[in-house]
């Protein structure tokens, strides 16, 4: 694990390093369901580092911080999941960061409960953060830290499913998985997204 970062103040115009964004739902009724792994992960790496997530113009609760000696942009969008898209695009433009340099941690229905892949581009399985995501930024190369959650029996059943709770032993199976994509996420900042996906994948 690295060193726990240090609050990084008023941005001064420098580009961060990287921009990850936790995709879920905004409320209390929301939290801690399959829908909203991604902002856990983001709010356990705000967690280590000492970051304090708050309201901003962009439509997202987001802080920076240095890790390393690399700038950390940390966000959960405030808008609902189909319009993550907008909050994105908006933090893209405040921090100063390409596709290339957006990690969005995210719900994929295609992997079993706890599974953990990282990914570059490439289709959007169905997902509506991610269809709002790349809509907006006219682009799908942007990184992934994909969070399993499971498949419903059938498709019909998806929504009720993403907005569903873990099991009891689901859940401690997904804590773990969820400190193991913050781990994620820091080795892409230090090491790079290919080193990061031969370990992690």
């Amino acid at each position: 694990m690295l060193r726990r970062g240090a609050r990084s103040g008023p941005r001064t115009g420098t580009p961060a390093d990287l921009l990850v964004v936790g995709l879920g739902n905004p409320g209390a009724e929301y939290a801690r369901t399959r829908h909203n792994v991604g902002a856990e992960v983001v709010e356990i790496l705000a967690k280590r580092h000492g970051a304090k997530l708050r309201k901003g113009k962009e439509r997202a609760e987001v802080d920076e911080v240095v890790v390393g000696g690399l700038r950390l942009a940390l966000a959960i969008p405030t808008t609902y999941m189909n319009d993550s898209g907008a909050a994105v695009q908006a933090l893209a433009r405040r921090h100063g960061v390409e596709p290339a340099r957006i990690v969005i941690v995210h719900d994929e229905l295609d992997l079993p409960v706890a599974a953990l892949k990282l990914k570059v581009g490439g289709g959007l399985a169905g997902h509506n953060g991610l269809r709002s995501v790349k809509a907006h930024l006219k682009t799908d190369e942007f990184l992934r830290v994909r969070i399993g959650v499971g498949k419903p029996r059938s498709k019909e059943q998806g929504v009720d499913h993403v907005l569903n709770k873990f099991s009891k032993a689901e859940r401690a199976q997904i804590d773990v998985t969820l400190e193991e994509a913050a781990d994620a996420v820091e080795l892409i900042l230090a090491d790079g997204i290919d080193a990061a996906m031969n370990r992690v994948n």
